[in-house]
C-alpha cells in the first residue's frame, strides 16, 4: 500500500509539472484516483433524484465559481476569522446552492485518494455530470486545477451578470473573461434548468413590454407586486427539469423569465444564433459542451499555485 501511494504521489507531480504551461488535460487523475469519475457520478445522480433542481444548481454554483478568480474553487470557502467568502455577495446571498453535494463527494473522494482531487475540479466534473443526467450533452472535462486560498467577495460583487443586464453589458462581461458572444449565448441556455426568485424578475414582469402577457400573467400568480421575494418559478416555463432547446423556443415567443434573458431575442445581434438553437438542438449541444470547456478555463491555478484542499470550505 505505501509503495502505491508513493508511486501515486510521485505520478501527481509529474501531472503536476505537466500543467506548468497552463494546460489542463482530460486525463489528469487517471493514474493517482481512477475511481473519482464514477464516485462524482453516483452522488450527483443520487442528489438529482432527490432533488432534480440541484442539477441546476451545481451547474451556476461552477459558473460562479469560474467568474471569480477564475476557476479556483474559491465559492466553496466559508467565512472564517482569515477569509471573507464570496457567498455573501449579492448575486450569491441565499442563492448559490448545491455546497452539500460538494461536501460529499470531497469526503467520498478523499476516502478513496487524500489530498489528490481538488475541489475545483470536482465542481467541474459535477456540473458536467448535471447537465448529462438532466438530458444535455456530455464533454470531457479538462482538469489539473488547483484550489485557491482565499476568496474575493468584491470579485463577486463586481464580475457576476446581473438578471438585469443589458446584451452588450452580458457581451463585455463574458469578453472580459476570454468567452465569445457566441460562448454567452450557449451557455445562457442552462436557463433551460432550475428556478430564479421572485426578486430577481419582478420588475420584468409587471413593468416590461417586450413580454408574453399570457406568460406574465402566470408567473405573476406566484410573485405578487409586493411581497415574496423568495418565491421560485422555473426559468423554462415547458420542461424546467429537462435539458433541452425550450429556453431559447420560449425567448422567441417572449417568454424569457429574466430580463437578461429575453436581452438574447430582442431584435439585436444575438437573434439569428437564438434562432439556430431553437431549431436544432445537435447545434445548441454542441456549441454549449464548447463552451463550458472554454468557461473551465479560466485563470486556473495550476502547478505549484494553490493546493488541493481536503475540505473545500476551508483552505488546509
Amino acid at each position: 500500500m505505501m509503495a502505491f501511494r508513493a508511486l501515486a504521489w510521485i505520478a501527481l507531480i509529474l501531472l503536476g509539472l505537466s500543467n506548468v504551461n497552463g494546460q489542463l488535460n482530460s486525463t489528469f487523475y487517471d493514474s493517482t484516483c481512477p475511481n473519482m469519475s464514477s464516485t462524482i457520478q453516483a452522488v450527483v445522480k443520487q442528489a438529482i433524484a432527490n432533488e432534480s433542481r440541484m442539477g441546476a444548481s451545481i451547474v451556476r454554483l461552477h459558473f460562479h465559481d469560474c467568474f471569480v478568480n477564475g476557476c479556483d474553487g474559491s465559492i466553496l470557502l466559508d467565512d472564517s476569522v482569515n477569509i471573507t467568502g464570496e457567498k455573501t455577495a449579492g448575486p450569491n446571498n441565499n442563492s448559490v446552492r448545491g455546497f452539500d453535494v460538494i461536501d460529499t463527494i470531497k469526503s467520498q473522494v478523499e476516502a478513496m485518494c487524500s489530498g489528490v482531487v481538488s475541489c475545483a475540479d470536482i465542481l467541474a466534473i459535477a456540473a458536467r455530470d448535471s447537465v448529462v443526467a438532466l438530458g444535455g450533452p456530455s464533454w470531457k472535462v479538462q482538469l489539473g486545477r488547483r484550489d485557491s486560498l482565499t476568496a474575493n467577495l468584491s470579485g463577486a460583487n463586481r464580475d457576476l451578470p446581473s438578471p438585469t443586464s443589458s446584451l452588450n453589458t452580458l457581451i463585455s462581461a463574458f469578453n472580459a473573461k476570454g468567452l465569445s458572444t457566441r460562448d454567452m449565448i450557449a451557455l445562457s441556455g442552462a436557463h433551460t434548468i432550475g428556478q430564479a426568485r421572485c426578486t430577481t424578475f419582478r420588475t420584468r414582469i409587471y413593468n416590461e413590454t417586450n413580454i408574453n402577457s399570457t406568460f406574465a400573467s402566470s408567473v405573476q400568480a406566484n410573485c405578487p407586486f409586493s411581497g415574496g421575494d423568495n418565491n421560485l418559478s422555473p426559468l423554462d416555463v415547458q420542461t424546467p427539469t429537462t435539458f433541452d432547446i425550450d429556453y431559447y423556443t420560449n425567448l422567441m415567443s417572449q417568454q424569457g423569465l429574466l430580463h437578461s434573458d429575453q436581452e438574447l431575442f430582442n431584435n439585436g445581434s444575438a437573434d439569428s444564433q437564438v434562432t439556430t438553437y431553437a431549431n436544432n438542438q445537435t447545434t445548441f449541444f454542441s456549441d454549449f459542451a464548447a463552451a463550458m470547456v472554454n468557461m473551465g478555463n479560466i485563470s486556473p491555478l495550476i502547478g505549484s499555485s494553490g493546493q488541493v484542499r481536503t475540505s473545500c470550505r476551508k483552505p488546509n
